[in-house]
């Protein structure tokens, strides 16, 4: 697999990714592309692999701490180590910021994506995540 930052021409391929990964859920895919491209759009990952976009991951940081979103893997290429390599490529940008810690968010029904970062490092932390939506999508 090949990472590299996201195209333009990828939108369809990272699309129909998302929504094959089930990730898609209350805001406008498309939007959040555009967001991500107003902020360190270098910083939006794809995974290719014989010129097919795979995977995707969004890493931010906003000087306090590092943020993983979209970290996808098509169904028929997890297991390959796929994931894991975009988190090494997350983990060397945002350590070359001087970033000392990671966040990422995980739905509590997804064991299978929390025992993912476990293997990575990542613990569960005793949090309550808010959220409020500034833009009705």
């Amino acid at each position: 697999m090949i990472i590299r930052p996201y195209r333009t021409a990828d939108e369809a391929d990272v699309l129909a990714l998302w929504h094959e990964c089930e990730m898609v859920r209350w805001a406008d895919p498309r939007k959040e592309i555009a967001r991500k491209l107003r902020v360190n759009p270098e910083w939006f990952l794809v995974g290719e692999v014989a010129e097919r976009v795979i995977a995707t991951c969004m890493v931010g940081y906003e000087g306090h701490r590092g943020w993983i979103n979209f970290l996808a893997v098509a169904p028929r290429w997890q297991g390959g180590g796929h994931g894991r390599a975009l988190m090494v490529e997350a983990e060397r940008i945002l350590r070359g910021v001087g970033c000392v810690k990671i966040n990422l968010q995980v739905r509590t029904t997804n064991a299978k994506v929390v025992e993912f970062y476990e293997r990575l490092g990542f613990v569960t932390e005793e949090m309550i995540n808010l959220g409020k939506r500034l833009e009705r999508e």
